[in-house]
C-alpha cells in the first residue's frame, strides 16, 4: 500500500507549517535522503527529505497551502514496483494530533530587534517508535543511507536510536536528536527510550501560555470596543509575531533583568576601521575582500570581554549555570516584520574580516528566511544595535537561553573631558541587559569595563 509522507515537525514547538514548495511532481522518482519539498516555519525555509525510495504517486497538499499541521498526509508514496492504481483506493490516512509543544526555549526579543529561535529540531514524537533494533523485519534495522552515514560519522549505535520516519525508519532527524542527547554511543547500554524531541519530565519547566496576557486585562473585544470601526486595518498574528510576542513576554516575567550602561569612546575604533578597510586586499574585480563595519568591533569585542570574564559567558538551569569554553554571539537582524537572532560561533577567536564576511551572509539569508536551525539556535550572549536609527541609547530584552546582551546605540560627538579640557569626541552609549540568576552585579560590571577598555584600544582587536 502507498506510504504516507507526513508534514514533519522541524522544531519542538511547531504545530503547523506553510508547505511553500513542491521539488518533485506526481510520476517522478524518489531516492532516500533526496530533497522533496520546501516547508516554511515562523523563521526559516527549511528542505524535507524523504525517507523512503519510490515513485511520487499523490501530492494530497498543494503548494503554497498555510498552516498545514504537523503530521497531517503531505503526500502519498508508491513503493518500488507498485501499481499507480494502488492510490486509487488509498485512503488519506486520520491525521495524528500535533505534538504537544516541549518546555524548551524558541524565540526571544532584545529591544526593538534581538530575538532568535532557541528550540533545537526535533523529529515528530507522535510517530516515533521503539528503539531502531525493533523496527525491521528480522531484526534488520531500518535506516535512511544519509542516517546511518552519519551515524558512523558520530559514532552512534543504530539499534539504540528511535525512528521517527514511516514503519520505524531512522532518519536525519533521529541521529541529531541522539547526538544531543549522547544516550546511543557505540557500546552504550540501551534504556528506556523516550520518543524523540520529549523532554525529560524532572527537567521540564511549566509551559509558557500560548500567548500574551491581554493588555490591560482586557479581552481582544474591549480593546477593539475603544476604536471606531474603519479606523483601524487588523492584521491577523503570523507564527513569528506569536512567538515573538510569546518569548518576550515569558522573558520579562521569568528573568529578572537588570542593566548596565556606560560611554564608550569611538574616535580610535574610526580610525583603525577606516585604515583596515583601506588596506583591505581586492579581488580581479575590484571588489574588496571585506568591509568592516562598527557592528563587527563590537561582535569581536563582546565576545573577547566575555572571554576575560568567564563566568559571565554562562546559562541558567534551574539545577546549575553552564559556563561556556567558546563565546558564541547572537546578533539582531530585522527581517521584514520581525526579527532574528542568527549566532556567530567562537567569536573570540575568529578575526574581524571573517565575522564581518559571515554576519553579511547570515543577515542575506535571514532576510530570505534560508537559516537552518543551527545558525539561529544557541548562544551565550546577544548584540542589538538600533545605532543606524539615530537611537542613542535602549535597554534590550534578555533572549533565553542567553545570560546577557548588549544594546547598542548610535555613535555621535560630545563634550568630552580630556586631560582636564573640554573636547569634542564620538560616544557610543551601550547598556547591558543582565540575567540575575546567572550573572551578579560586579560580574556584569567587569564585562562592560572590559568591552570598554577594547573598544577604546581597538588594536588589542587584531591580536
Amino acid at each position: 500500500m502507498p506510504t504516507p509522507i507526513l508534514m514533519p515537525a522541524l522544531s519542538p514547538t511547531m504545530e503547523v507549517g506553510t508547505l511553500a514548495k513542491w521539488l518533485v511532481k506526481e510520476g517522478d522518482s524518489v531516492q532516500s535522503g533526496d530533497v522533496i519539498a520546501e516547508i516554511e516555519t515562523d523563521k526559516a525555509t527549511m528542505e524535507v527529505e524523504a525517507v523512503d525510495e519510490g515513485t511520487m504517486g499523490k501530492i494530497v497538499i498543494g503548494e503554497g497551502t498555510a498552516d498545514v499541521p504537523v503530521n497531517e498526509t503531505i503526500a502519498l508514496l508508491l513503493a518500488e514496483g507498485e501499481d499507480p492504481s494502488a492510490l486509487e483506493g488509498a485512503a488519506v490516512p486520520p491525521q495524528a494530533s500535533a505534538p504537544a509543544p516541549v518546555a524548551a526555549p524558541e524565540t526571544g526579543g532584545g529591544g526593538s530587534m534581538a530575538g532568535a529561535e532557541t528550540a533545537a529540531a526535533a523529529p515528530t514524537a507522535a510517530t516515533a517508535t521503539a528503539p531502531a533494533k525493533l523496527n525491521g523485519s528480522g531484526g534488520r534495522i531500518l535506516a535512511s543511507p544519509l542516517a546511518k552515514r552519519l551515524a558512523e560519522t558520530e559514532g552512534l549505535d543504530l539499534a539504540l536510536i528511535p525512528g521517527s520516519g514511516p514503519h520505524g525508519r531512522i532518519v536525519k532527524r533521529d541521529i541529531e536528536v541522539a547526538k544531543v542527547a549522547g544516550t546511543a554511543k557505540l557500546g552504550a547500554t540501551a534504556g528506556p527510550v523516550s520518543p524523540p524531541g520529549a523532554a525529560p519530565a524532572a527537567a521540564a519547566a511549566p509551559s509558557p501560555a500560548a500567548g500574551p496576557a491581554p493588555s490591560g486585562g482586557m479581552s481582544d473585544d474591549q480593546i477593539r470596543a475603544l476604536y471606531a470601526d474603519g479606523s483601524y486595518e487588523e492584521l491577523p498574528h503570523d507564527g513569528m509575531r506569536k512567538t515573538i510576542a510569546r518569548r518576550l513576554t515569558e522573558s520579562k516575567q521569568t528573568i529578572p533583568h537588570f542593566y548596565l550602561t556606560v560611554d564608550v569612546e569611538l574616535d580610535a575604533l574610526l580610525k583603525l576601521r577606516a585604515e583596515l578597510n583601506g588596506a583591505a586586499p581586492t579581488d580581479g574585480d575590484g571588489k574588496p575582500a571585506y568591509k568592516l563595519s562598527v557592528n563587527d568591533f563590537v561582535i569581536k569585542a563582546m565576545a573577547l570581554a566575555l572571554k576575560e570574564v568567564p563566568m559571565a559567558n554562562a546559562t541558567f538551569t534551574s539545577t546549575s549555570r553552564l559556563v561556556h569554553q567558546d563565546v558564541d554571539v547572537g546578533v539582531a537582524v530585522a527581517i521584514p516584520d520581525g526579527l532574528i537572532t542568527p549566532v556567530v560561533r567562537k567569536a573570540d577567536s575568529k578575526t574581524l574580516s571573517v565575522i564581518s564576511n559571515e554576519m553579511k551572509d547570515l543577515a542575506r539569508r535571514a532576510r530570505d528566511k534560508k537559516l537552518q536551525p543551527s545558525e539561529y539556535q544557541g548562544g551565550s550572549t546577544a548584540v542589538s544595535n538600533l545605532g543606524m536609527f539615530g537611537i542613542r541609547e535602549f535597554a534590550a530584552v534578555i533572549n533565553p537561553p542567553h545570560g546577557s546582551i548588549l544594546a547598542v546605540g548610535e555613535g555621535s560627538q560630545r563634550a568630552v573631558v580630556k586631560n582636564g579640557a573640554l573636547a569634542v569626541g564620538t560616544v557610543m552609549t551601550v547598556t547591558l541587559s543582565v540575567d540575575h540568576r546567572v550573572v551578579d552585579g560586579a560580574l556584569g560590571a567587569q564585562v562592560l569595563k572590559a568591552f570598554k577598555g577594547l573598544v577604546e584600544a581597538p588594536m588589542r582587536l587584531l591580536i
